[in-house]
């Protein structure tokens, strides 16, 4: 059964989304479901901080043994950090989605509307 932490929110495209220290920035990644669903990660394409991104506009894409995936922004908001990790170790996406996988830190423009609780993306994944 997939790893779904109630502090979080998620999308309906398997992304989450997890506060940070300052209120108006928020950590993005996939979920535990949809890396495992991927299978091994091979490769990581994020965008450069200062891109400015819409809801659900593609932010990047995921390589993995089975399929390539595009990223879906799940706010609107301008990129302030990228995992850079990622680019030498993308299985940190398979071996720690919510820790060191994550992938982008988004500055958030208007609301943090229309995510998934915990509950809600449970009864999505079943």
């Amino acid at each position: 059964m997939a790893n779904v932490p109630a502090d979080l929110l998620y999308t309906a495209d398997h992304e989450y989304v997890k506060s940070t220290d300052d209120s108006n920035v928020v950590q993005i990644g996939i979920t535990d479901y949809a890396q495992d669903q991927l299978g091994d990660v091979v490769f990581v394409e994020l965008p450069k901080k200062g891109a400015q991104f819409g809801a659900h506009d593609v932010f990047g894409t995921i390589e993995a043994v089975k399929a390539v995936s595009e990223l879906f922004c799940p706010l609107a908001g301008e990129v302030v950090d990228v995992n850079s990790r990622l680019d030498g170790e993308p299985a940190l996406v398979n071996s720690d989605p919510y820790g060191s996988g994550w992938m982008i830190k988004l500055r958030v423009k208007g609301e943090k509307s229309g995510l998934l609780s915990a509950d809600d993306y449970k009864k999505q994944i079943g």
